[in-house]
C-alpha cells in the first residue's frame, strides 16, 4: 500500500485532515471531542491505533498520543493495556444524579432518597435548636473544619460503626458529595488513576471528570472487588487510589464481607494506594448484618479517608457528613476543606448533634429500617423471580432487564410511561458487555401506597417485553 493511501482502508475514526490546525495535537483533540459529544463515536469504540492514524494523517506518532491524552483527561477515552483506547462510557452526557422535579404523573424511583417521612422527626429538634442561646455563635465562619462540640457528636456516631478516631482527625463538610469533591482536590492531582467498581457511583464518575482524574475499572463478584484483579491492574499501570463503597455499593446494593474488605486492604497496603471509604449504609449496617466487621478506615488508618454521611441515615437535606483522616492527610484536606467547601452550616450540624445526643437520631433509624424492610417486601412482591443479591435493607435494588429487548428500555421509554428509574448505563466506569440493569430507588415516594403503584406499573412495563 502507497504511503498515506488510506482513503479506502477501514478505520474506526477518520479525521478530516483539511481541519488540522496548528498545534495539531490540540487541534486533533478538539475533533475527536466534537465527535465524541455529537455522537459520531459510540461509547466503547475502539480507536485507531496510534501508529495508524499518524500515518493516515501524516503526522509525528507522539502527536496522537499527546491528542488521545488530552482528551483522556477529559474523561472521553480510556486505554486497555495491550488492547486499544477507547471511547468512555459516559464521555457524551453528563450521568449527574439529582432530585429533578417531576410531572404528579411520574413516580420517581430514580433518585435515591431517604426515607422523607421520617423529617417530621427532625422538625420537632429544629424547634429546640432555634432556642438554644448561643444560637448566633452557629452563624458566623468560625471553626470551618467543624465546631468541637460536634466533632465529639460525630465521633459518638461513627463509634457505632467501628470507627477509632479522635477530634484533630475528623472534618464536618456538607455532604458525601462535597468530602468526595475535597478529597479528589486535596490527594489527587489530574492525570491520577483510581481504581473504581465497572459499576460504580455516577457522581463520583463526574465528578472525577471534572478534575480529569482517570477511573480505572476493577472485575468484580458477588462479593465486590476482585482483589486480584485489582492487583493486575496495579501491576500494569500506575494507580493512585481507590473508591469503594464496602457496606452496599451503589448501584448494585454489593455488601462486602469482612473476609474481602481485608484482602482488598492487603492489596491496597502493598502498593500504597490512597483509600476512599464511602460508607453511607454502614449504619443500617454494623450491628446487623454478621459479615459486616469492620470499616476499611480500621485496616488501613494510614492510606484511608472514610466518609460517613448523615443524609441517608438522618437527614437528607441537611448535608451534613463526617471526614476522617490521618496525620500525613491532614493539612491536605484542612487546605482543600478551606478553598472548596469554605464552612459548612454549624446551624445545620447542630441539628445534627442535637438529634445524636438526644438518641432521636437512633429513632430515625430505626424507623428507616423498618421502612427499607417494608420497601424490601414491595419490591420481592413483584420481582419474585429476580435475584435478591446485595444488601438486604438497601434503599434501592439492582435489577435485570430482558436483555432481548434492552436497546428499547431506555429511560426515557420509563419515563415517557409514568415512571422514572436510571438504567445501568449511567454508572459504567468504562465500556464493559455486563447485563443490563435498571436500578430502582424504594425511598423516594412519598408513602408506601406510592411506591406500590410504581413497582406495580414497572413490573408491568417489564413484563410486556418479556413474552
Amino acid at each position: 500500500m502507497p504511503f498515506n493511501s488510506f482513503d479506502h482502508y477501514p478505520m474506526s475514526w477518520k479525521p478530516n485532515k483539511n481541519q488540522l490546525r496548528r498545534p495539531i495535537y490540540r487541534s486533533l483533540a478538539q475533533l475527536l471531542e466534537h465527535d465524541i459529544n455529537h455522537g459520531f463515536l459510540a461509547p466503547g469504540t475502539k480507536l485507531p491505533p496510534q501508529r495508524e492514524l499518524a500515518d493516515y494523517l501524516d503526522v509525528n506518532f507522539t502527536t496522537i498520543t499527546r491528542a488521545y491524552k488530552l482528551c483522556e483527561l477529559k474523561g472521553l477515552l480510556y486505554g486497555v493495556t495491550g488492547n486499544g483506547t477507547f471511547v468512555g462510557a459516559n464521555a457524551a452526557r453528563s450521568v449527574t444524579i439529582s432530585k429533578e422535579h417531576n410531572s404528579n404523573k411520574v413516580i420517581d424511583l430514580g433518585f435515591v432518597a431517604s426515607y422523607e417521612q421520617t423529617n417530621e422527626m427532625v422538625s420537632e429538634v429544629i424547634k429546640q435548636v432555634a432556642e438554644k442561646n448561643y444560637l448566633e455563635q452557629l452563624l458566623n465562619y468560625n471553626d470551618p473544619s467543624g465546631i468541637p462540640h460536634h466533632k465529639l457528636a460525630a465521633l459518638n456516631w461513627m463509634q457505632t460503626l467501628g470507627i477509632q478516631a479522635d477530634t484533630e482527625h475528623v472534618a464536618i463538610v456538607s455532604g458525601a458529595q462535597n468530602a468526595i469533591a475535597i478529597t479528589l482536590f486535596a490527594l489527587f492531582e489530574p492525570g491520577n488513576r483510581i481504581a473504581v467498581d465497572v459499576y460504580t457511583y455516577a457522581n463520583f464518575i463526574e465528578i472525577s471528570k471534572m478534575y480529569q482524574i482517570r477511573l480505572v475499572p476493577i472485575l468484580g463478584d458477588e462479593h465486590g472487588m476482585l482483589p486480584d484483579a485489582l492487583e493486575e491492574q496495579c501491576q500494569q499501570m500506575n494507580i493512585d487510589g481507590v473508591f469503594l463503597m464496602p457496606s452496599c455499593a451503589n448501584p448494585t446494593t454489593i455488601m462486602m464481607p469482612i473476609k474481602r474488605k481485608m484482602e482488598l486492604a492487603h492489596v491496597i497496603q502493598k502498593y500504597a494506594l490512597i483509600l476512599i471509604e464511602d460508607d453511607f449504609h454502614a449504619f443500617l449496617s454494623a450491628g446487623t448484618i454478621d459479615h459486616y466487621g469492620q470499616p476499611m478506615y480500621q485496616m488501613l488508618p494510614n492510606q484511608t479517608v472514610y466518609i460517613c454521611s448523615t443524609s441517608k441515615s438522618i437527614c437528607s437535606g441537611l448535608r451534613v457528613a463526617y471526614v476522617v483522616f490521618n496525620e500525613v492527610f491532614k493539612s491536605k484536606m484542612i487546605k482543600a476543606i478551606y478553598n472548596v467547601n469554605v464552612k459548612t452550616s454549624s446551624l445545620d450540624v447542630e441539628i445534627i448533634t442535637e438529634l445524636i445526643l438526644t438518641g432521636q437520631a437512633q429513632k430515625i433509624v430505626e424507623r428507616k429500617k423498618q421502612l427499607a424492610e417494608e420497601g424490601s417486601q414491595l419490591f420481592r412482591k413483584y420481582f419474585s423471580l429476580s435475584p435478591q443479591a446485595g444488601h438486604p435493607l438497601s434503599f434501592f435494588r439492582w435489577l435485570p432487564i430482558p436483555q432481548s429487548k434492552k436497546n428499547l428500555l431506555t429511560e426515557r421509554y420509563f419515563l415517557d410511561n409514568g415512571i422514572r428509574v436510571f438504567h445501568s448505563n449511567r454508572f459504567l466506569s468504562s465500556f464493559s458487555k455486563e447485563p443490563d440493569h435498571l436500578r430502582v430507588a424504594l425511598s423516594s415516594t412519598s408513602n408506601m401506597e406510592e411506591l406500590k403503584v410504581g413497582l406495580k406499573l414497572l413490573s408491568e412495563l417489564l413484563n410486556l417485553y418479556q413474552r
